[in-house]
């Protein structure tokens, strides 16, 4: 197992792309543990290599994939020399399924191994790489290419990962890997995925198992984590709902769910602290006072993610950036947290820019990515995929209700877009989502005098209370 490292700063994992190699690579050079996305990553890096793979770091990344064929074939299938013009969309991966197709497990394989070794490069600090248990299709073959790149650490959130930590260890002896999928269909129905690394990587190479990370919500889902997981659980993120994102749904009251967040949500630190696992705490954390108050509930430190989001480092491109900085100098930004956004049916944090409440009213439904898609089983059991995104009658087709589609937003396709990467669909460009935690009008204190942007290392000096700005 990868050495335990205890680092005070953790780096959220903002997907797709925000957190991406240029970003954990800094934070992990300044000792901290610096975290890639692992959301779409084999469609993020196919459209990097799209765009012309500016500097040649895919290529390097893919020279250095221990499998030469599987890596050329990928960088054959996706490359434009120079990038592809700005009117033409970007060629489309498959959308997960239960049994996909070989060159769309290499896709996922290669793109999470690029992230990570790139993340890695030239230092010794530690990479850690974050995945979403509401999007689970992809998650097997990601991880091995995360671990043939050397993940120090896998972090979860959006769900009740029990069955990562078993993952880990047969992945890391080259053993094939299973895990039960959420369904909704009758009484019964049931389906699983599965993943044998022999079956797709020409030969075995060392390989050792991360350190698994689970991000929480309550001190209940803790118990439940060491209780029920397949394996060991190394320690955990206490995420609050001010954090951006996904954030889990309110507690229940008399067995119906709330829609708005109380007292009730208010996580039992003490009562983590006790199971003897190390632990840090997230959600408006960004900030020395935070982070001693973390250490005195006796955490080992806390995660940040929208302080790191808006940074130099990030890959949220430097104009929308500098947008969100504008708002919030200004103090006119707005957010909140949206109970219908996601088809996920989590609530997700969105920042209100200024036009973007028209830009998604005119949004075309459309579902072509996928990752956050759902399994329908039907009663005579036919597996049909579904996203309370997309089109409404493709939706009602397959078993769906009305009420699951209203005010739903297309995140895939949106977040591609917040990182430069939007598909162009007959001159259509999918409209950007924003997502930040409660604290994004804060970020403006990691701005020097006269500086309209700020880097990684301004985040991390200030946190660890080194920063000489008065």
């Amino acid at each position: 197992m990868t050495t335990m490292c205890l680092p005070p700063i953790i780096q959220g994992g903002m997907g797709a792309g925000v957190s991406c190699w240029k970003l954990a690579k800094k934070v992990s050079e300044r000792g901290m543990l610096g975290v890639v996305s692992g959301t779409a990553l084999d469609s993020v890096v196919a459209r990097r290599l799209q765009d012309g793979d500016e500097g040649g770091h895919i290529r390097r990344a893919l020279d250095n994939f221990p499998f030469k064929e599987m890596a050329n074939r990928f960088y054959e299938k996706f490359f434009v020399e120079n990038g592809k013009k700005l009117e033409e969309a970007y060629k489309a991966l498959p959308m997960p399924t239960i049994k996909m197709n070989h060159n769309h497990l290499e896709a996922l394989i290669l793109g999470n191994f690029v992230e990570v070794f790139l993340a890695k490069e030239g230092h010794k600090g530690v990479v850690g790489i974050n995945y979403l248990e509401k999007i689970q299709l992809p998650n097997l073959p990601s991880i091995m290419g995360a671990m043939l790149a050397g993940v120090d650490y896998v972090l979860m959130g959006a769900g009740l990962p029990t069955y990562i930590p078993g993952v880990l260890d047969g992945l890391a002896k080259w053993e094939k890997v299973s895990m039960k999928l959420h369904v909704t269909g009758p009484k019964g129905a049931s389906a699983s995925t599965s993943f044998d690394p022999t079956k797709i990587l020409p030969g075995k190479l060392p390989l050792q198992r991360p350190n698994f990370l689970a991000i929480i919500s309550s001190e209940i889902v803790a118990k439940t984590m060491i209780k029920r997981s397949s394996g060991e659980v190394n320690g955990f993120v206490v995420e609050n709902h001010t954090a951006g994102g996904h954030n889990a749904p309110p507690r229940k009251v008399k067995g119906v769910q709330a829609d708005a967040f109380s007292d009730k949500d208010t996580i039992k630190i003490d009562a983590i602290a006790k199971l003897g696992k190390p632990f840090w705490l997230a959600g408006k954390f960004a900030s020395p006072e935070k982070l001693k108050e973390a250490k005195d509930q006796g955490a080992i430190g806390v995660q940040i993610g929208t302080a790191f989001a808006f940074c130099d480092q990030s890959g949220i491109p430097a104009e929308t950036r500098k947008e969100v900085l504008d708002q919030c100098k200004a103090g006119t930004i707005k957010i909140d947290t949206d109970f219908r956004a996601s088809p996920t049916g989590y609530p997700f944090k969105v920042v209100r820019l200024d036009d973007a409440p028209k830009a998604h009213k005119k949004r075309q439904r459309v579902c072509d990515l996928g990752y956050l898609r759902s399994i329908h089983i039907t009663e005579d059991e036919h597996t049909l995929y579904r996203c309370a995104s997309e089109p409404i009658d493709h939706y009602l087709k397959k078993e769906g209700e009305v009420d699951e589609v209203l005010g739903r937003q297309c995140l895939c396709n949106a977040l591609m877009s917040l990182i430069g990467h939007p598909q162009v669909r007959d001159g259509y460009n999918e409209p950007v989502i924003i997502t930040a935690g409660s604290d994004v009008l804060e970020v403006v204190r990691f701005l020097k005098d006269g500086d309209s942007s700020y880097s990684a290392d301004d985040v991390i000096d200030y946190i660890l209370g080194e920063s000489t700005k008065k």
